[in-house]
């Protein structure tokens, strides 16, 4: 067969499916949005405000507390500006993590929180930031990844 056979071919199957068996309404939307939320609980979590303005991120306030949480760990991040200028990140986690690790561009910092699940990062400066949590319950790593904020 030709190429122009085999097109003519495919467009009458085409229209054979679409005649016996057509596309719910709507397919389309319900299948762009299944695939954009793949996996969204495991790669970002939902930013909660928890006091202060939003435009305080990037604004002159002294302090900013955020809460991060994807459904089963939740991780408070209290930000405030230091002498230098820079920031000092005081943090809670509600399980047991094995690291947390605090990333601004190609710049990481890591530390293990004690076992209230209190950590803290002095001298931070200010940019965007992404805070990473890793935690190993049995054989199970689980990892909690927030969106970039900026401090």
């Amino acid at each position: 067969m030709t190429e122009h056979e085999d097109a003519q071919m495919f467009a009458r199957l085409r229209t054979l499916w679409s005649e016996v068996d057509p596309m719910p309404a709507g397919l389309i939307d319900r299948m762009v949005a299944a695939v954009a939320a793949d996996g969204l609980n495991r790669e970002y979590a939902l930013l909660t405000l928890v006091e202060g303005e939003l435009g305080a991120v990037r604004g002159e306030a002294d302090a900013l507390t955020l809460q991060f949480s994807d459904g089963s760990t939740s991780i408070l991040l209290h930000v405030t500006r230091t002498a230098s200028g820079r920031r000092r990140v005081d943090g809670w986690v509600d399980t047991a993590a094995a690291e947390i690790v605090l990333t601004q561009g190609e710049r990481t910092r890591s530390t293990a929180p004690e076992e209230t699940g209190r950590f803290v990062f002095d001298e931070v400066p200010p940019g965007l930031t992404r805070v990473r949590l890793t935690t190993q319950i049995g054989d199970e790593t689980r990892t909690l990844a927030t969106p970039q904020f900026e401090l």
